[in-house]
């Protein structure tokens, strides 16, 4: 296509990939949203989409600005309670993936999106958890898409937990029930891991990327798997769907 490939579609295409024979998905806002729904209309017709507003199965003529979008009611198959969503969705054992951002993730898939820097005196505050530590700790697996791939985005340390993965939660004595992140999203390529007791490894890499370059944006000494595949680039219709049927309003695409 003659308009030029940004960063958001990128990603929002190779995340939508990964949703391939998945049935329910608890989206968060943003760039999960965007490919989530160009998973329906590609990978994963047959997807059931949840918000954390209560919202289940939404089929939203448009992309909500907000969990709270009026939009994500019309036409969706319920909306239930908060309460009941949490207790008995989630806890329930009922989500395939939980897919959400993060300003910064650790080696083991742990989440924050509460500050950059120091608690008492941070350079970034950031939205904080939301659903976040919810949805890591039920759904079986969590997918994670990040716009910026550099060291201090994946760090050895986190400024502040404010999702733990599976490993930190098990350390402190709690057993959470899905396997935490098993995939990440990011501007050079796919991480990924099975689940509790394994690190994040290098598994695919955008062309023109080489693995060198990705472990010197990484803030800890990354695995790399034994093949590193190369990841498709977005085909004509892809792309196509994500500009003129998804956001055509650009409300996430920039």
């Amino acid at each position: 296509m003659s308009t030029p490939l940004t960063s958001s579609e990128l990603l929002s295409v190779v995340a939508s990939r990964e949703l391939a024979s998945r049935r329910t998905v608890f989206a968060g806002i943003g760039l999960p949203t965007l490919a989530t729904e160009l998973a329906r209309l590609t990978v994963a017709p047959d997807i059931e989409v949840v918000y954390e507003s209560g919202v289940c199965g939404a089929h939203p003529s448009r992309l909500p600005e907000t969990i709270a979008d009026a939009v994500l009611v019309t036409d969706a198959e319920a909306v239930i309670p908060m309460p009941v969503l949490f207790g008995c969705v989630l806890q329930g054992g009922h989500i395939d993936v939980g897919f959400l951002g993060a300003a910064q993730i650790d080696r083991w898939g742990s989440l924050n999106t509460s500050v950059i820097g120091d608690w008492d005196s941070p350079s970034v505050r950031l939205p904080g958890s939301g659903g976040g530590v919810e949805v890591m700790a039920n759904s079986r697996e969590v997918f994670v898409v990040m716009r910026r791939h550099h060291p201090r985005s994946f760090t050895a340390e986190l400024d502040f937990c404010t999702t733990p993965g599976p490993d930190r939660a098990l350390a402190e004595g709690i057993r959470p029930l899905g396997a935490g992140v098993t995939r990440v999203v990011t501007e050079l390529g796919i991480l990924a891991r099975e689940g509790v007791g394994e690190e994040l490894r290098l598994v695919a890499v955008h062309p023109g990327v080489t693995v060198d370059r990705v472990r010197a944006a990484t803030g800890w000494d990354l695995r790399v798997a034994g093949t590193v595949a190369e990841v498709p680039p977005p085909t004509r219709d892809e792309l196509r769907l994500l500009r003129e049927d998804v956001d055509p309003d650009r409300v996430y695409l920039r």
